[in-house]
Parts: structure tokens; sequence; C-alpha cells
């Protein structure tokens, strides 16, 4: 029997557009990127239900490719899950608390413990609140103010001195504007956002009329994290491997794109 053997893991982010719910044909184009993406380890954001996600592995696994799933509820109706392939392992997850920050029943963000092969990082999904406006703003940076001291703290936690950091998800915020957002959600200096400077393509959020704008994030920590392979993060086109269009695309599947990066697993 032939073997394949992996000397790097692909970990990706990707926001559902879930709002409202999700119906059968929508489930069963996910479920097609999200085969043609083939990542290791998924952060899904606006999962909605919570069920959702297991009829999602579930149709995935149709294509022959079999994940596991972790989520843990949020107080609204979009939530935060996880794919993740046999062999990966997914523990420990839960909400972060005070993560809503002021946003009265905002959402909070998830932190799970990865272990694949040699690597081993925790992990925090994310789904900041949305809006452009200053208010939206100032209430980003009251969750960004508690995301980043959770990591600032963590980093002087034994177990977790020397680990690998990652923050990844819907953002809501764009690099160059959202500067107070960015400044207070690396907590200490601690956090990378490889999303603001090692990602080629500058969009991630498909806009009306096929427009687009850079609204998700992917960060590690800025030490400790030599597992990340420098240049690795890329958009996925999952509209180009649907053969579809950017708005066709929006209308069918999401209105938003995959974020995936590399990971050195030896």
């Amino acid at each position: 029997m032939q073997i394949f053997e992996h000397t790097l893991a692909r970990v990706a982010v990707w926001n559902l557009a879930g709002f409202g719910g999700i119906d059968t044909d929508r489930m069963k184009r996910q479920a097609e990127g999200l085969a043609l993406l083939d990542a290791e380890l998924v952060t899904l954001v606006e999962v909605n239900p919570v069920s959702y996600i297991d009829a999602l592995a579930a149709e995935i696994g149709t294509y022959g490719l079999h994940y596991d799933t972790t989520i843990v509820p949020q107080p609204g109706n979009l939530h935060i899950g996880f794919l993740h392939k046999k062999g990966v392992e997914v523990k420990n997850a839960a909400l972060v608390p005070g993560s809503e920050g002021d946003y009265a029943n905002g959402r909070r963000a998830v932190s799970v413990d990865v272990k694949m092969g040699k690597f081993s990082a925790h992990l925090l999904g994310v789904h900041l609140k949305s809006g452009r406006d200053k208010p939206e703003q100032k209430l980003r940076d009251t969750q960004c103010i508690a995301i980043g001291n959770y990591l600032t703290n963590l980093r002087d936690t034994p177990g977790f001195k020397r680990k690998t950091l990652l923050l990844m998800g819907d953002f809501n915020m764009i690099p160059g504007q959202d500067v107070s957002n960015f400044h207070h959600l690396g907590g200490d200096d601690l956090m990378d956002f490889v999303s603001s400077w090692d990602l080629q393509d500058r969009f991630s959020h498909i806009l009306d009329k096929g427009r687009a704008n850079l609204l998700d994030g992917f960060a590690v920590s800025r030490t400790y994290a030599t597992d990340y392979v420098r240049g690795s993060l890329r958009l996925f086109p999952m509209h180009w491997t649907m053969d579809m269009g950017r708005e066709r695309f929006k209308d069918e599947v999401s209105d938003h794109l995959p974020f995936v990066a590399s990971f050195k697993v030896y």
C-alpha cells in the first residue's frame, strides 16, 4: 500500500455567511468547496445553527474526505467551530471570558489546543463586531483589548511560554483603517498579523457587484512560531476552483473566501 507522507499541514479559516441560516443547496456547495480546499484544520465562522457543522462534515464525507468537528455554542445564533481531519488533535475548546467586550451578547472568541505531529498551538477563532463607522470600531476596541490581554497573559502562563499562538477569523477590520483595533488585538506586541503583509491578495470579503475588501485576518505569535511557513498564507480562490465568478459565488456559497496557511509538522 502506498503511504502519502507530508511535512506540512494546512490550516484554513472561512466565514460561511450563516446569518439567517444555510439551506441545503448552499450547504452542498460549501461542502464541495471545502473538499477542494482539503485543509487539515479549518476554523469556521458563522456556523448556524450549531448542528450545521455536523451536517456539513457529513456532506464533505461524500467526497471521501472525513472530518471530526469541535464547536462551542455562542450566546447568539452565529457560532465558531472547527473541522479537523483524523489524527489532528483539537481539545480544551472554550469561550474566552470577556472577549465580547462592551458588545452586549456579542460573539466570544473560542480557544482550542491543537496538535498535529510535532506541531502544537493554542488557537483563537474570532468573529468581531461588524461595521465601518466609529461606534462599531470603538466596540471592536473593547473586544480587541480583552483578546489581546488574554493572549498576553497566556504567554506568561507555564506551558504556554513557548507555544505557537494562532489568531484567525472574521476580524471585520481593514488594515490601514482600523489601526486602534489591530493595535489592541495584537496584545503586548505579541501577534504578527501575517494577513496584513504576507498575503498577496488584498481581499477576502465580496461586496455587491463583485467589489471586495480585506476583513478576515490571520495572525501568528511573533516569537516561538517557527513552524509557520513564511510566505504560505494565501487566499484560496474557491470561486475559481468551483468555476464561478465572484458574484455568483457570493449568492450561492458565501460572501467570504478562505485563507489557508502551511505549518511544519516535523
